[in-house]
C-alpha cells in the first residue's frame, strides 16, 4: 500500500461526511421553508436555489467514497459468466472511462467557475454568487478522478490474479 491509498481512502471518508451533513442541512432548510410556506405562508427567501447548490455540491463530496466503495451501478448480465480477468480487464477499463468523466467535469466545472465570477453572475432571489456553486463541486469530481485512477492501476496490475478471499 502506498502514501497515494494511505491518504485517499480517509480523504473520501471525510468528503463524504461533510457531503451527507451538507445534505442533512439542505434536507432540514427544505423542511423549515415548508413548514414555514403550509403556517404562515411564508417560506425561506432563496430555500430553492439553496437547495440546487446544497445538493449538487453533497453528490460531488459523496462520488469520491461511492469510487472508493466501488458503488456505481454496474450491469453484469454480459459479464457474469467470464472469467475473472475478463470481469477485471473490463473494470479497469470502465474506471479509465470514469477517469475521463471526472476529471473532465472538474476542470470546466473550475473553468465554468471563473468564467461565471469574472460575470460577477448571482442567484435571483437572494443573490449569491453563482460561481460558489461552481467551485464547489471541482474538489469532490477530481478526487473521485483520483480514486478511480487508483483502481485502474490497481486493475491493470492483479488482472489475471485470483482473489484472495
Amino acid at each position: 500500500m502506498n502514501f497515494s491509498t494511505l491518504l485517499m481512502a480517509p480523504l473520501c471518508r471525510a468528503f463524504g461526511v461533510v457531503g451527507a451533513a451538507v445534505a442533512l442541512l439542505t434536507g432540514l432548510l427544505t423542511t423549515l421553508s415548508v413548514i414555514m410556506r403550509a403556517g404562515w405562508s411564508q417560506p425561506i427567501p432563496g430555500d430553492v436555489e439553496m437547495t440546487q447548490m446544497g445538493i449538487a455540491f453533497a453528490i460531488s463530496l459523496c462520488l469520491p467514497f461511492c469510487q472508493l466503495q466501488k458503488a456505481n451501478i454496474i450491469v453484469d448480465f454480459f459479464t457474469q459468466s467470464t472469467s475473472n480477468k475478463t470481469r477485471q480487464s473490463l473494470d479497469a477499463m470502465g474506471n479509465l472511462l470514469l477517469i475521463v468523466l471526472y476529471w473532465l467535469l472538474a476542470w470546466r466545472t473550475s473553468v465554468g467557475a471563473m468564467s461565471v465570477r469574472e460575470a460577477g453572475e448571482t442567484t435571483m432571489i437572494i443573490s449569491l454568487p453563482m460561481w460558489w456553486a461552481y467551485a464547489c463541486l471541482a474538489p469532490g469530481l477530481a478526487l473521485a478522478g483520483w480514486v478511480a485512477l487508483v483502481q485502474a492501476l490497481s486493475g491493470w496490475s492483479t488482472r489475471g490474479q485470483e482473489v484472495q478471499a
